[in-house]
């Protein structure tokens, strides 16, 4: 048998491959389509019109994930979720973090909390707080987020077990030098 002989297997194999590309790139615009979302005020596009628009746009990528579910097949979909979660993965936090960078991690956690907790008592302390809230709210949100990933796996799993009524603690006993 030659190169350019086809099988059924090969066949199938090849239809096989375009479908879950087709799948994955489907996939891929149903995520980018509702990031035009915020492009729509700078154009000058009406409330009315941006509400419709945005209830549209969400409601079409939830139609396009499963469009690209169906064409990518049972097999397919199971490709892309674990070339998806693969790759988020490679990026997530380490299990196990050093001292030093726990200790950071536990600050840059506690510092946003405690923010939100005393700015609306401190607000007219913090030098732009009352005229550009936001600001501090990004701000803060965005070190809490970097936070979970400066703490590593392990603290996932401590806060993970906050939503379990059958989790304990296990606290080593502490080392004396």
């Amino acid at each position: 048998m030659t190169r350019t002989e086809e099988t059924p297997a090969n066949d199938k194999q090849r239809q096989a491959g375009w479908r879950v590309k087709l799948g994955f790139a489907i996939f891929i615009a149903s995520i980018a389509w509702p990031v035009f979302i915020p492009v729509l005020p700078l154009l000058g596009v009406s409330g009315t019109a941006i509400a419709a628009s945005s209830a549209t746009m969400l409601v079409a990528a939830e139609l396009m994930i499963l469009a690209g579910a169906a064409i990518a097949g049972k097999d397919g979909f199971a490709v892309i979720k674990a070339k998806v979660f693969g790759f988020l993965k490679s990026y997530g936090p380490p299990e196990d973090v050093s001292r030093p960078r726990y200790m950071l991690g536990l600050v840059m956690f506690a510092i946003p909390i405690a923010f939100g907790l005393a700015s609306p008592y401190l607000a007219h302390h913090i030098p732009g707080y009352e005229t550009r809230p936001l600001i501090y709210a990004i701000g803060f949100d965005v070190m809490l987020l970097i936070s979970l990933f400066v703490l590593g796996g392990a603290f996932w799993e401590k806060l993970r077990s906050l939503f379990y009524h059958d989790a304990y603690a296990v606290i080593p006993e502490a080392h004396t030098p």
